[in-house]
């Protein structure tokens, strides 16, 4: 018996629509039912089942970490995908979260580089005090270009994932990849030994993994305050 690992939720789709009986098994920053990969998160029915890893959660933990950061009277700037399947979602529960912060947050839409580079414009025209990169493989793949245009207009954003603080970015608070990835080798394992995905539930990451760049930090001019410093699972000198 054999089965497909998939990373991003393209992959997963491609997968899906090649066959019906290998079973696949997926880690996906995009809500699976929205991106038409299960019929559910808790009976997927099917051949594919997987890991979800974003949830409201983490945005609200993202801007609460960021509030700490700049002053009350900032605006934070928030860069969102619109290709993503639950872009709408995502920016609903921000706006929610700055809400409950009662800090005011700008929702851009960006899904190219020429439309990264824009956003960033409008941040440094409009004196953003702070970025929120949203979710998704695109803001992955521009990473380095997304971390050197904030270190040039001076702006402290947060990622989703550690690769992203690799690249040069200030920080990133999400899920471990590593571990789900470790998570996903197990529910492999327990398909080739016969069990079915559609009988797997599709889970959801609640572990954060927090990571801080001091570098960046120093070149942004910004000093992280001790208690942040103190809630963080790696710091990068």
């Amino acid at each position: 018996m054999s089965a497909i690992a998939a990373f991003a939720p393209p992959a997963a789709a491609a997968a899906k629509a090649a066959t019906t009986t290998i079973p696949v098994v997926f880690v996906s920053g995009v809500d699976p039912v929205k991106a038409g990969l299960v019929a559910s998160l808790n009976h997927p029915g099917g051949n594919v089942t997987g890991f979800y890893n974003f949830g409201a959660e983490f945005g609200q933990k993202r801007l609460g970490i960021l509030a700490e950061l700049v002053p009350a009277q900032a605006f934070i700037g928030a860069l969102i995908n619109p290709s993503n399947p639950d872009a709408a979602s995502e920016a609903a529960d921000l706006q929610n979260a700055a809400t409950a912060l009662r800090r005011r947050i700008v929702i851009l839409n960006a899904n190219t580089e020429d439309a990264i580079d824009r956003a960033f414009a409008t941040l440094a025209d409009q004196q953003a005090g702070a970025l929120y990169v949203g979710t998704g493989t695109l803001y992955l793949d521009y990473g380095s270009r997304i971390a050197a245009l904030a270190e040039r207009f001076r702006i402290p954003a947060i990622y989703q994932t550690r690769d992203n603080v690799l690249a040069g970015g200030l920080m990133s608070c999400g899920i471990d990849l590593a571990e789900q990835w470790r998570q996903a080798g197990i529910y492999t394992a327990r398909i080739l030994k016969g069990e079915k995905p559609s009988d797997l539930p599709v889970m959801q990451s609640t572990k954060f993994d927090f990571v801080i760049n001091l570098k960046t930090a120093k070149a942004l001019g910004l000093t992280i305050p001790p208690g942040v410093l103190s809630i963080a699972d790696d710091v990068i000198e």
